[in-house]
């Protein structure tokens, strides 16, 4: 079996998801008491969220390039890392390290054309949703990527934020959630990229009847995968 390296803590709510599909996929695969093997090393948000309000994301790059490395030294033989947003200086860490960075937007990608998925839509936080980082990723694979309105990204953001990573669940933000959705559906999207790590905590797929993507369960499952082959 091989190693996972895992960088998570961003937050560390949403890393719990990781760790227990990667669990739970190798169990159902080997079966008896398998289990996988895993290297975590969880992150201070407070320190990643700051220089990403500053802008400071060469800070946040050498951050998470020195913590890949080190699971690499460690014996990990792949790495993820368990957010979104931080894909931004996903470049920092590939240059850090010898072993395969799995991308978490390549994954679901994968996922996408399986589903025959040509036009999606993204929610995430701002920088997400706005930049061209991860969007770029899904545009070079053949797919149409659509976002919210500013005002609706505006109050995704404001959620995942204040509530989402605190591990605050809101019946009202997540009617906002499902409106939202609703109204990229009718605008000709075939399925929605939860594009946060959090937003699964809040929207399922029993909420919506678009098709739902979920992009942590998606490379949680990647990575019990590349465990086990």
């Amino acid at each position: 079996m091989k190693t996972i390296g895992l960088i998570g803590g961003m937050s560390w709510e949403s890393t719990l998801t990781y760790y227990q599909i990667i669990n739970r996929e190798v169990k159902e695969t080997l079966g008896g008491l398998h289990s996988a093997k895993i290297l975590l090393y969880s992150v201070d948000f407070a320190e990643i969220e700051g220089y990403q309000v500053r802008g400071e994301w060469e800070k946040s790059g050498q951050v998470l390039a020195d913590v890949a490395l080190g699971l690499e030294k460690a014996g990990a033989d792949y790495i993820f890392l368990c957010t979104n947003t931080m894909h931004k200086v996903a470049s920092y860490i590939t240059k850090a390290i010898s072993i395969p960075f799995i991308h978490i937007a390549s994954a679901t990608g994968e996922v996408l054309k399986e589903n025959n998925i040509t036009k999606v839509a993204l929610l995430g936080t701002i920088f997400t949703m706005e930049q061209d980082f991860y969007k770029q990723t899904l545009i070079e694979d053949g797919f149409e990527v659509m976002v919210p309105e500013k005002e609706e990204r505006e109050l995704i953001h404001h959620v995942i934020y204040n509530e989402l990573v605190l591990g605050k669940i809101s019946p009202s933000s997540k009617q906002s959630f499902i409106s939202i959705i609703e109204n990229l559906s009718r605008k000709g999207a075939q399925g929605v990229i939860l594009g946060c790590t959090e937003i699964g905590l809040l929207i399922t797929q029993d909420d919506t009847s678009l098709p739902v993507f979920d992009t942590a369960i998606i490379h949680a499952k990647k990575a019990a995968t590349l465990a086990i082959e």
